[in-house]
């Protein structure tokens, strides 16, 4: 038992400490995430109205969709900041456009599985669907968007950090040696501040 402890809270310490910091700005994200959904929602057309059709289908792209998206981009551009200079102090290490794109691709991601569990949640057809009986839409609190998009980012928030940690902010680990250059402190860590 001793092993596993020591394996998981020793030797990968630095990934819980990012993990712990990601939550963290993650967490002011999902403030700014619901801020900007509550607003559009508000400034906007009922959120079950659709948006726009599907060609070729009787599927459409509904309104909560598109105020899910514009609240996703809006908390990603601030949880990218946030991640690049606080929790993987990568911002000396690429350019911001360069570290942005592959942060953005990971959030577009997670926003398309998002989406689909979104749908899933609003549908009333839906064997996920958020119960109307106690969230009927009368009071913020019982708003079945605000409970679906808190639910999507609880299941996208842990994918995000496991690929932004090895993908979007790996600019922070320190360049592989070259075969036949020498090796310079060969017991340093293979990124900042700790082992992997």
């Amino acid at each position: 038992m001793s092993r596993i402890r020591d394996y998981l809270f020793v030797r990968h310490r630095h990934n819980w400490l990012l993990f712990l910091r990601f939550g963290i700005v993650g967490a002011s994200g999902v403030l700014v995430n619901m801020f900007v959904l509550i607003l559009v929602k508000r400034l906007g057309p009922d959120p079950d109205g659709p948006f726009v059709g599907i060609p070729l289908t009787d599927f459409n792209v509904r309104w909560y969709h598109l105020y899910s998206t514009v609240a996703f981009l809006a908390a990603n551009l601030w949880n990218f900041q946030l991640n690049r200079s606080w929790t993987f102090h990568s911002a000396g290490h690429q350019r911001w456009w360069r570290e942005y794109w592959p942060f953005l691709v990971v959030g577009l991601v997670g926003q398309a599985i998002g989406l689909v569990l979104l749908t899933l949640l609003m549908h009333p057809g839906s064997f996920l669907a958020l119960p109307t009986s106690v969230l009927d839409d009368s009071t913020g609190l019982r708003t079945r968007l605000y409970w679906a998009q808190l639910i999507v980012i609880a299941v996208v928030t842990p994918l995000s950090f496991v690929l932004n940690k090895v993908w979007t902010f790996a600019a922070v680990r320190a360049p592989r040696p070259t075969p036949g250059a020498p090796e310079v402190g060969a017991d340093a860590p293979t990124t900042l501040g700790g082992r992997d």
